[in-house]
């Protein structure tokens, strides 16, 4: 009971600060952060920040991942997304109550195994999760994809993952450095990838060639 109190009291605040996309909140709503913090932790799973979750990582703020989500179904849900970075998995279990597919790579070995393991428990079978190649960003031969997640800081806008965005599809990737990241929105039109840039956020850093 306390922890469906906690969750409520969390999508009363991320209405509050403007989160207007029921289905983001019905899918937070419904997915146990507290299953993808650590024990210890759990006391605070539903405060709105991010939380520590080992090997210099973090869960995102549920204010973030309610932003992120709610640009991937800005023009309508997506069949597939390719999510950057899995970490604990609470951002891809998010995504699998809204869209069809989600895939998603994690360059950590102990955070893969952990995460895969969780959204089994879960019973998550729309979501296909990768360990990533240290020579390759993202997952090029399961592409294209209607959108891709990043979530993980990018010095710069990362390229090599233009490609694996499908025509008319969106990227949402945090971008800048020395502390000072914007999120930012790209959006496929055939040959041109049209960006916007929006609010201040603060992701751990998003290494080329990894995820």
């Amino acid at each position: 009971m306390a922890s469906a109190r906690s969750r409520s009291r969390l999508l009363d605040r991320l209405g509050q600060l403007g989160i207007r996309d029921e289905r983001v909140l019905e899918a937070m709503g419904h997915v146990p952060r507290h299953l993808f913090v650590d024990e210890a932790m759990s006391s605070r799973a539903y405060d709105d920040t991010a939380l520590p979750i080992g090997y210099g990582q973090t869960i995102s703020q549920p204010f973030v991942v309610a932003q992120m989500t709610s640009q991937v179904l800005a023009h309508g849900a997506p069949r597939n997304v390719l999510e950057i970075g899995t970490g604990s998995g609470y951002q891809a279990a998010v995504l699998a109550e809204l869209v069809a597919s989600v895939y998603t790579v994690e360059r950590i070995k102990p955070l893969y195994d952990r995460a895969r393991h969780r959204l089994a428990e879960l019973g998550y079978r729309n979501i296909r999760i990768r360990e990533a190649r240290d020579d390759v960003l993202g997952l090029p031969a399961y592409g294209p994809f209607e959108a891709i997640l990043v979530t993980a800081g990018a010095e710069v806008l990362p390229e090599s993952l233009f490609g694996q965005l499908a025509d008319g599809g969106r990227m949402i990737v945090p971008v800048g450095g020395g502390g000072q990241q914007r999120l930012v929105i790209v959006r496929r039109q055939g040959d041109s990838f049209v960006r916007e840039y929006r609010d201040a956020v603060s992701f751990v850093p998003l290494i080329e060639g990894e995820s």
